[in-house]
């Protein structure tokens, strides 16, 4: 066993010394180690901390910037911004929701379904996203919310600027809204500016096209405050660069007007320049607030809106598609000529047309006697149009209805339009393989059967007709634009169908009513009526509204020398004097405005008030009805959903039709004699004598 050996003083010395030499180097490399790590965060560190260190001290907040203006061609303000005083609150700063919604619904005086709806976004949002309580407050509401902020902590009171639209509804459809962005739309762009309280992006139409040129630059404000926020002084504010304003070409004043005047109806009307295709209104009616949808849709707005059977959220003028009725008697006529049929060719109408063993009927059951092209337009006789469309084939009037903008979807900043269908026989074979039958030119010859149109195209077809030019529906402003190129028509063929839609309103047509009241301007048109249902169901007027006919009036004025050309598609109006009245007061605005609004003026005292009196006092009743007990408002990709289920068009038939759809009368159009005379001396056509109306 091996002895230890004795513990002297020398040896204990020798350990104490290398123990602190250790110990001392340890000591010494945690002191070089804490040198070096300060030395790097003061030095290398040091703009990182001290950027940090005044985050602390100064606080940096967005400030929304103003967008740019929705101008009209003449530079009046269609959408616009004003100064705001809201109240808006951020969902994870709340440490009491109900209690503070209580302080706030007692100092704002919230009804009960308003707070239900705040309730309702806080329930959806993310925590970080501003929930509006309210806007366009007065200055002492204000200040009331203002001096009680230590209360209720996450709540925001704010001054700036919110988006106004000076018209309300009429420009709901044209011009679109504004709503705070979503969790998407964060997600998308991680733009900081997207939860700043108050700021608002384009929900839908031009507001939602133009986004990005509208939007602006935002400003920031920099604030001296406490640890615990209390302000101490103001370091300075930058100033916000306000979006770039979007100049129109809609008549502002016309575009309004023709909203109004569309009255307790469910239609459209699109006025377009024949010099230029300027469209100088574009109005879509029944049609939301956009005001009160960028407030966000409450719960008594979305069940208004969604309890509606005339679709208040579907752009009729894009999405809208109808069959044109006899409003394509024109161009099938203009298809005629061009094809090389004599204008003074006739066919006798005794009230129906025997092809086979049909006989296909005319509307007027009493026939319009010896009728050439000039008196089949004014008179809307079908039998002519059925004669003379079986020589000269549907392909050719199938190509005259696309080179007059039929079946064309337009350059227009709007997601998606409804182009319709211009049916001929290879487009049959396509759908159906199907060949195509004589009832399928019986039905598209008086715009019944497969053709369906929107009513730009209408507006289109009737301004290309007018002018004579190759005219596009344009709908931004541009005074330096190349003038339209002719589309080729022989003159003497314009002047017979120009002649013909005179006769319709001022001589001895189907639509005397729609003669515009003003000395020296005459109007030139053609109605249409389109059938919804079978006549077995009915006469198209005097039924529940969903079984009524749809009305149409195209027209143009000063009929010597056009310059304004207008589409009228009212649905389910009961035929087209639901349309032209509403034509003729349009195109008296252009002329004359102080008597057209003082018709107008009187229309509406028996409406109920303008279009902004009549929807305050349905959200009144639906208010004092339902209140809160409304069923929730959809989150904005449902409602999205459900704007977009509305804008779907209709579903082509699932099986080729098999009969000819009846034409629906012309209600007021004058009731000829079985066999008069010829109106222009044409002579019967050979082989047109068919049996009777039956």
């Amino acid at each position: 066993m091996k002895q230890k050996l004795p513990l002297t003083s020398a040896i204990l010395t020798n350990r104490f010394e290398r123990r602190t030499f250790v110990l001392g180097m340890a000591q010494a490399s945690v002191g070089v180690l804490l040198a070096t790590r300060l030395a790097y965060l003061a030095i290398f560190e040091n703009d990182k901390y001290k950027a940090a260190s005044e985050s602390n001290r100064v606080n940096l907040s967005l400030i929304p910037p103003r967008r740019g203006w929705v101008l009209d061609r003449n530079g009046a303000a269609l959408a616009s911004n004003r100064a705001d005083f809201r109240v808006d609150v951020i969902p994870d700063r709340l440490v009491n929701p109900d209690d503070t919604l209580s302080k706030l619904s007692g100092l704002l005086g919230l009804t009960a379904d308003k707070v239900s709806d705040i309730k309702d976004k806080l329930d959806k949002v993310r925590g970080f996203q501003p929930v509006e309580v309210a806007a366009k407050l007065d200055w002492d509401k204000f200040a009331a919310v203002s001096v009680r902020l230590p209360e209720m902590p996450g709540v925001i009171p704010q001054r700036g600027y919110s988006r106004y639209y000076p018209t309300g509804p009429s420009v709901g459809h044209l011009v679109g809204y504004v709503g705070p962005a979503s969790a998407e739309d964060y997600e998308r762009e991680h733009n900081p500016l997207l939860i700043t309280p108050g700021f608002k992006i384009g929900k839908d139409g031009l507001e939602k096209h133009f986004e990005t040129r509208l939007r602006g630059v935002p400003g920031a404000r920099r604030v001296e405050a406490t640890a615990t926020g209390r302000v101490v002084r103001d370091l300075g504010t930058r100033e916000d660069v306000p979006g770039q304003p979007i100049q129109l070409t809609i008549l502002g004043g016309l575009q309004d007007y023709a909203a109004r005047r569309i009255g307790l109806e469910s239609g459209s009307v699109v006025v377009m320049d024949c010099a230029t295709g300027d469209v100088l209104a574009m109005v879509s009616m029944p049609c939301y607030d956009p005001n009160s949808f960028s407030d966000g849709i409450g719960r008594i707005e979305w069940k208004m809106l969604s309890e509606d059977d005339h679709v208040p959220l579907r752009n009729k003028v894009l999405r809208g598609l109808y069959p044109p009725g006899s409003t394509v008697k024109p161009l099938v006529a203009l298809s005629f000529l061009e094809a090389g049929l004599d204008p003074k060719a006739s066919v006798n109408c005794a009230g129906g047309l025997r092809v086979g063993n049909r006989v296909f009927h005319c509307w007027n059951h009493h026939g319009h006697g010896q009728t050439d092209m000039l008196k089949g337009i004014y008179q809307s006789c079908d039998v002519y149009f059925y004669h003379f469309a079986q020589q000269i084939g549907m392909d050719k009037i199938a190509a005259m209805a696309r080179r007059l903008g039929l079946g064309q979807e337009f350059p227009m900043p709007y997601p998606g339009q409804s182009y319709g269908t211009v049916p001929d026989p290879a487009w049959k074979l396509r759908k159906y393989h199907k060949e195509w039958a004589i009832y399928d030119t019986v039905n598209a010859t008086i715009g019944q059967g497969y053709m369906l149109v929107n009513p730009l195209q209408q507006a289109t077809m009737v301004s290309r007709i007018a002018s004579g030019l190759q005219l596009t529906p344009r709908l931004m402003l541009d005074k330096h634009a190349a003038p339209p190129p002719s589309m080729g028509f022989a003159q003497e063929h314009l002047d017979l169908i120009h002649a013909a839609m005179n006769e319709v309103v001022n001589g001895r047509g189907t639509a005397g009513k729609a003669r515009i009241p003003i000395d020296g301007v005459l109007m030139a048109g053609k109605t249409g009526t389109a059938q919804v249902v079978g006549l077995q169901h009915g006469n198209g007027k005097n039924v529940e509204w969903k079984r009524r006919d749809h009305g149409h009036f195209i027209c143009f004025a000063p009929f010597d020398k056009p310059r304004y050309a207008c589409a009228v598609a009212i649905e389910h109006g009961g035929g087209s004097p639901s349309a032209y009245p509403i034509a003729r007061d349009v195109m008296t605005y252009l002329f004359d405005p102080a008597k057209a609004m003082a018709a107008l003026e009187e229309l509406e005292k028996g409406w109920g008030g303008n279009v902004q009196q009549r929807m305050a006092a349905r959200y009144n009743t639906f208010a004092a009805q339902y209140g809160a007990s409304a069923p929730r408002a959809p989150d904005e990709a449902q409602a999205s959903q459900v704007v977009e289920d509305e804008n779907k068009p209709p579903a082509a038939p699932a099986a080729p039709q098999t009969d000819a759809a009846p034409p629906a009368p012309e209600p007021d159009a004058p009731q000829p004699q079985p066999t008069p005379s010829p109106a222009s001396g044409g002579t019967q056509a050979s082989g047109s004598t068919p049996n009777g109306g039956q």
